[in-house]
């Protein structure tokens, strides 16, 4: 069994998700993400006994991302790859945090890691996102979510994919043909199908993701309705589509801005979150510039997710 290198950031909120990317962009095989606020919100809700967790945990103040690489002749180059991209973003953020460390760790250690600190939460007015080991009992019209996010990013506590799931259910029509582009784990897939989609196209370019998306469409049996496949944004999809999910940063989403339009059909939708706020004014220029409305915009602290439609 191999060891592997663990690097830990401590960073804040905001930052948490463009660090956590970072950890992929060098070939990470694994992430966690142990936020204090969501952690103290399901203590809060009798999710979780405040017993069983560490002191240090409870108590903390910023975000920790630990990422694995494997202990192999690349690591330095992947070591050297990630300090650079991190340094790379301070200047996106106000506030910049970003506290490393490193450690080796064996294989069975971090294999399970994230699993300690994920349990069933509600997002938006009935979607409840449950990892697959729970026993959790839908109540009240609530559509579960079942999801083992195994190695790919993504169980929708980050802002960014609370708010698309939000914008889901204001603005998917039952029987839409949908994409979902970054599809990560498969939730926002999978929460479209469940919500009424007819069809949706789940895209990554990670081809673990697009395992772990698969394995979960399999597991909230909606493998009738979603087709997940490896993609570089939208590159050559065909077809008409009433909404185009795009989860992603600024950057992505202003290189599938245009064919996102040609993707749509008339009065289509594109959801576009991940997007830190400083980016806004870009984003929204770009939009406008090819023909889109701009619906709706929601923030939270530095994330901005956007719903424009096609006129």
């Amino acid at each position: 069994m191999s060891n592997w290198q663990e690097i830990t950031v401590e960073t804040t909120e905001e930052a948490a998700e463009a660090v956590a990317n970072l950890f992929y962009d060098v070939g990470a095989q694994g992430v966690v993400i142990e936020d204090p606020r969501v952690i103290a919100r399901y203590v809060e809700e009798d999710l979780w006994d405040a017993y069983e967790l560490p002191a240090e945990l409870l108590e903390a103040e910023n975000v920790i991302i630990k990422g694995y690489l494997p202990m192999d002749e690349r690591l330095e180059e992947r070591l050297d790859l990630f300090e650079k991209l991190l340094a790379d973003l301070e200047q996106f953020f106000v506030s910049w945090l970003a506290k490393v460390s490193y450690a080796e760790i064996a294989e069975a250690d971090w294999s399970s890691a994230w699993k300690e600190y994920y349990k069933p939460q509600q997002i938006g007015e009935k979607i409840v996102i449950s990892p697959s080991w729970e026993d959790y009992r839908p109540q009240g019209g609530e559509i579960v979510v079942w999801l083992d996010p195994g190695m790919a990013f993504g169980t929708g506590s980050h802002p960014t994919t609370a708010m698309v799931i939000q914008a889901l259910e204001k603005y998917l029509k039952p029987g839409s043909q949908v994409i979902d582009v970054g599809t990560g784990s498969g939730i926002l897939a999978i929460v479209a199908a469940k919500l009424g989609a007819a069809s949706v196209l789940a895209l990554d370019i990670d081809t673990l993701a697009v395992e772990i998306a698969q394995q979960n469409v399999e597991l909230n049996r909606v493998s009738d309705r979603v087709t997940v496949r490896y993609n570089d944004l939208l590159t050559g999809v065909e077809g008409q589509y009433q909404m185009i999910i795009a989860n992603l940063t600024a950057d992505p989403v202003l290189a599938l801005a245009r064919d996102a339009y040609d993707r749509l059909s008339p009065a289509g939708v594109l959801l576009a979150s991940g997007i830190i706020r400083h980016r806004l004014p870009e984003v929204e220029a770009k939009l406008l510039n090819l023909g889109y409305h701009l619906v709706e915009t929601e923030m939270e602290g530095e994330w901005v997710s956007l719903v424009a439609r096609k006129d």
